[in-house]
């Protein structure tokens, strides 16, 4: 976590061939926000790490009542886990793609669903989240709890084994490290 301020400098990713990019302009008149994947907040060290934190790769389509409802609420516990604790996180995140998932703009896969798996680093506590994206989309209100699901269902579901500590110990939902 740093100090350096917000830009909203979204920006395609000139990484990428001209044809596979996402634009900022693939997202206008959709409804949909350009949610983070590696939230700005955890990455504004310095300009350039903010800067490349509003690239295109690091977007996803996201419904406004997630990305900035349960989704930045999940965000924010995440950081204050790192900081209460004074300890390294590591952090995977995704999304679910699938038949009769929705595009916007040129291409831009809207997901089904969305993933975060939370690793204590120095204890070996894992915790994973899975949130429905489907029209119409629902208000998912503020309970973390509800949206728990265990890393295997994640695992089998998102098709990727994630590397775990040896130490790993799944925390049962409502037992996540506490936040203040």
């Amino acid at each position: 976590m740093g100090c350096w301020p917000r830009t909203n400098a979204f920006t395609a990713d000139a990484s990428l061939p001209r044809d596979k990019r996402a634009t900022p302009d693939d997202y206008a008149g959709t409804g949909y926000d350009k949610g983070h994947a590696a939230p700005d907040g955890d990455l504004s060290w310095t300009q350039q790490v903010e800067y490349e934190s509003f690239l295109m790769t690091n977007m996803y389509p996201q419904h406004g009542s997630l990305n900035r409802g349960i989704w930045k609420l999940l965000e924010t516990s995440v950081r204050g886990w790192t900081v209460q604790q004074n300890n390294t996180f590591t952090i995977y995140v995704g999304a679910l793609y699938g038949a009769g998932d929705g595009f916007i703009g040129n291409g831009v896969i809207v997901p089904h669903a969305f993933y975060k798996i939370v690793i204590n680093e120095n204890t070996g506590a894992v915790a994973g989240w899975m949130f429905p994206h489907v029209q119409p989309y629902p208000n998912l209100g503020d309970d973390l709890t509800k949206f728990r699901r265990p890393i295997a269902q994640i695992e089998q579901q998102a098709g990727v084994k994630f590397a775990m500590p040896g130490n790993a110990q799944e925390l049962q939902p409502g037992k996540e490290w506490p936040v203040d």
